[in-house]
């Protein structure tokens, strides 16, 4: 199994900043505020407690998505 790069406990910001190919994952999963203020704190487990996102497919599609920008 892949190494996980991007974990829960990483803010929202940070990994968006990090790693701009996530942007279109946040958007397909229904978290839309990854540019608010909040963002720049807030942990991508409490945004995705907060909007009702299922936390283990987003966390599989993120980590998917900076295993692709690798190949690349």
């Amino acid at each position: 199994m892949a190494e996980m790069v991007i974990t829960k406990e990483m803010p929202i910001g940070d990994v968006v900043k990090s790693h701009p190919e996530t942007v279109p994952v946040f958007m397909q999963h229904g978290l839309h505020c990854i540019g608010c203020a909040v963002a720049a704190f807030e942990s991508i487990a409490e945004g995705a407690a907060a909007h009702g996102i299922d936390i283990e497919a987003l966390m599989s599609d993120l980590n998917k998505a900076t295993e692709a920008e690798k190949v690349d």
